[in-house]
């Protein structure tokens, strides 16, 4: 795991699995957070944010551009682990229960559908569609103790950030075991709604972010224009703090 622009993150995906994995076989609780540009953003900008995202296991990279900052700083290679790459991967092992948090009952019900070309238990699995209400007003120890009756050892959240994050840390202590992890978009993106995830092509020369303003102008152009306005104040504290990691080093 390795910090970077104030966030912990873990891009090995074999250790991100291995962690997961040796967390639900020990029967332990935690979360994932999957920090995209917005979460990195509201994390530099909020210093409880901040503690949220600290207190999970580790985040992983959902931005494609966080590698490319961290090269041009660091000179360090990484690559990108989205939500809904870690998603597809964990729903096909057909390893663990699962529950489906958030979202409306329409896409859950889309959601199921989909998965179960992946994974057929799917089709016997919980699907919850959690009541609009603020992050202070859920019901915490019921929604655990569904969970618990329900025996799933990975919960995914879609929320939206930063609203899931801060419900993943607000549930947690009334859980007893299980691993929940933060996937935003990715119930859509599977769902078959109108949202879909963006190209192979676009992908893979970070135009993401050009089909997500598309898809969804609105609510798009607004994550933008805040991830615009701090970037150049990002890049510049990283720098210093590699100057000044590099300093105490030599000292």
């Amino acid at each position: 795991m390795k910090r970077f622009f104030n966030i912990n993150y873990e891009f090995d995906r074999q250790v991100v699995h291995d962690r997961i994995n040796t967390c639900i076989r020990n029967r332990e609780k935690g979360y994932v957070c999957v920090a995209d540009g917005v979460i990195l953003n509201i994390a530099n900008r909020s210093p409880y944010y901040r503690e949220v995202l600290d207190d999970a296991m580790f985040s992983l990279c959902d931005s494609s551009y966080v590698p490319l900052y961290i090269k041009w700083i660091h000179g360090d290679c990484y690559q990108q682990y989205c939500g809904s790459q870690i998603f597809k991967d964990v729903v096909s092992e057909s390893r663990y229960r699962m529950a489906f948090l958030g979202a409306s009952q329409k896409v859950l019900d889309g959601l199921k559908k989909h998965l179960a070309v992946l994974n057929p238990e799917v089709e016997g699995m919980l699907f919850y569609e959690l009541p609009f209400l603020g992050v202070s007003d859920f019901d915490y120890p019921a929604i655990a103790d569904m969970i618990e009756k329900d025996g799933a050892d990975i919960i995914w959240i879609a929320l939206g950030a930063p609203k899931q994050e801060i419900f993943m840390h607000n549930l947690l202590p009334h859980l007893k075991k299980g691993v929940m992890i933060a996937v935003g978009a990715a119930f859509k993106f599977f769902s078959g709604e109108d949202v879909k995830r963006a190209p192979d092509w676009m992908v893979a020369h970070h135009l993401e972010f050009i089909h997500r303003l598309i898809m969804e102008p609105r609510k798009q152009i607004k994550r933008c224009s805040w991830i615009m306005a701090t970037l150049p104040g990002l890049l510049w504290n990283e720098y210093q703090r590699k100057n000044s990691d590099r300093f105490i080093a030599n000292v």
